[in-house]
């Protein structure tokens, strides 16, 4: 392993909500590779230990923090713990959030809430809790784990599409308020990801039609001119470069990760 000073990401501090799977645990792995200490914020105690092993062998400090990230008291607190352990923060992910679908003529008004609470409401109070850490230490990156869904609507995710759409103008309206105290605040919008919320998603094709669920991947596969679903570490990819300090001078961007199906 490359001594610990040579390492791009050396003597950072990195909060990411929802690392205990998916987008999330890759972005984890790919910031300690790079030698950045991991605050972990997730609600599945076993699976945040389990990365645990993987940080820490990788010679990062890692914190994991139990939380629901759609309650501001349990936000607050997640935030002072992290503040008192590492005494601050470069680098924060909002990662966390959910997918579900339903036809909005009779789109359940629990779903919907639910929905906009997961993916809209804890970045905001995610990100407003360690913003003023940020604005005193002169320095920070803020990334947002949108969605193609944050720029195209669909079939059956009103609410998802909404919440993501959401995310994308906080990026932008947080990007212009930002940049005078050197936070950079961008987003990444990813089509289909094999993680276990597309399998959800493909379990739930299958629980609503009469699809196979091999036929259901393949349909999500089609959505991506490529022809499959992007790996999660691709995002990864990206949030490691988002946060790097040669990424300076990029901010209320959002970049596309979905083989092309948006070019815009």
């Amino acid at each position: 392993m490359a001594e610990q000073e040579s390492l791009p990401l050396a003597g950072k501090r990195a909060v990411i909500t929802g690392a205990s799977k998916g987008i999330g645990r890759s972005i984890a792995r790919a910031y300690a590779r790079s030698g950045a200490d991991i605050v972990a914020v997730g609600r599945a105690t076993g699976e945040l230990e389990t990365l645990a092993e993987e940080v820490r062998a990788l010679g990062s400090r890692y914190l994991p923090l139990v939380c629901d990230v759609t309650d501001a008291e349990q936000v607050q607190a997640m935030a002072a713990r992290t503040l008192e352990e590492y005494g601050g923060v470069e680098i924060l992910v909002n990662n966390a959030g959910m997918a579900a679908s339903h036809k909005f003529s009779d789109h359940p008004d629990e779903l919907w809430h639910q929905i906009i609470a997961t993916n809209l409401t804890s970045v905001y109070y995610v990100t407003k809790a360690f913003t003023p850490a940020m604005i005193e230490q002169g320095a920070g990156r803020i990334i947002m784990i949108a969605s193609v869904a944050a720029k195209a609507g669909g079939r059956y995710i009103a609410a998802y599409t909404a919440s993501k759409h959401g995310v994308l103008g906080l990026t932008r309206a947080l990007a212009s308020e930002l940049v005078g105290s050197n936070i950079t605040v961008n987003a990444i919008c990813p089509g289909y990801v094999d993680t276990p919320m597309t399998q959800a998603s493909i379990e739930n094709i299958t629980n609503h039609t009469f699809m196979s669920a091999e036929r259901a991947r393949e349909t999500l596969e089609r959505t991506n001119p490529q022809g499959r679903l992007i790996a999660p570490e691709e995002v990864a990819n990206v949030a490691l470069f988002l946060a790097l300090d040669a990424s300076g001078g990029i901010t209320g961007q959002a970049i596309n990760v979905d083989g092309g199906a948006l070019m815009y």
